[in-house]
């Protein structure tokens, strides 16, 4: 169960935040706060999880308010001024929605939070150091669902694994091409990617190339061609067991 507060000085976007929490499953809300200070009375009081808070608020400013909590939980800014997106990721802001947001949008940022507070428990759990954070996070979706959580730009992205072409290693940093042009680019071992990916949609081809075999559109001459155009080279060490695959995925002529 995800517990959140509301904070905005506006009924009418308070209204609507509810209506949505009211549509999710597993989501309670504490308390709809009209000002900054009514919703640090709350979180002095209950255990919260999730923050929904305005920026501009004629008591205190949102991003002030945020950053004067000596143990904020997860926040996501809402908010009709794109100017503070970036001063709202550098404080680790889950989602940054802009007003006026749709179910979709809102639904998208609960469940980034979702996914974080399931690591931050299983952290606590298990006692992780915080330098495993992002190999767990990604393993753990993997495991239950079809997107990996990705940190990058100041934001948690969650992208699906049918969405990733293939992920390309960058020195220190691993950049997903996904199928709408995008490229996302984050601080992670390529191995550790290899691992967080399941393995029956997913594989290592070349030392910097993992490649989604769903997404192969051919192979020719030490390359495979993907689906969007590209192509990445396979290495001697992985041709055999990519061999293999298409051997038993690719139909079987008929007599």
């Amino acid at each position: 169960m995800i517990r959140c507060i509301a904070i905005d000085d506006e009924p009418l976007a308070l209204r609507q935040i509810k209506s949505y929490i009211e549509r999710i499953a597993n989501v309670e809300l504490i308390a709809l706060c009209s000002s900054a200070a009514e919703a640090q009375q709350t979180l002095d009081k209950e255990s919260v999880d999730v923050i929904f808070v305005d920026i501009n608020m004629p008591d205190v400013n949102g991003i002030e308010f945020v950053r004067g909590l000596k143990h904020p939980p997860l926040v996501v800014f809402t908010t009709a001024y794109s100017e503070y997106a970036i001063e709202g990721f550098r404080l680790d802001a889950v989602d940054y929605l802009l007003k006026p947001f749709a179910f979709e949008d809102f639904s998208h940022a609960v469940e980034k939070s979702r996914s974080l507070l399931e690591l931050q428990r299983m952290r606590e759990q298990k006692s992780m150091p915080e330098s495993e954070i992002a190999d767990v996070e990604s393993a753990k979706t993997s495991e239950q669902h079809d997107y990996i959580s990705i940190k990058a730009d100041y934001k948690i992205t969650m992208v699906k694994f049918s969405d990733i072409i293939y992920a390309e290693s960058v020195g220190e940093y691993v950049r997903l091409h996904l199928s709408d042009g995008s490229k996302l680019t984050t601080l992670f071992r390529l191995k550790n990617m290899e691992s967080s990916l399941p393995a029956n949609s997913f594989m290592r081809v070349h030392r910097s190339y993992i490649v989604n075999l769903k997404r192969v559109a051919s192979y020719a001459r030490g390359k495979i061609f993907l689906d969007n155009g590209d192509y990445v080279p396979i290495s001697i060490n992985y041709r055999d067991s990519f061999r293999e695959h298409l051997e038993r995925t690719q139909p079987k002529p008929t007599a």
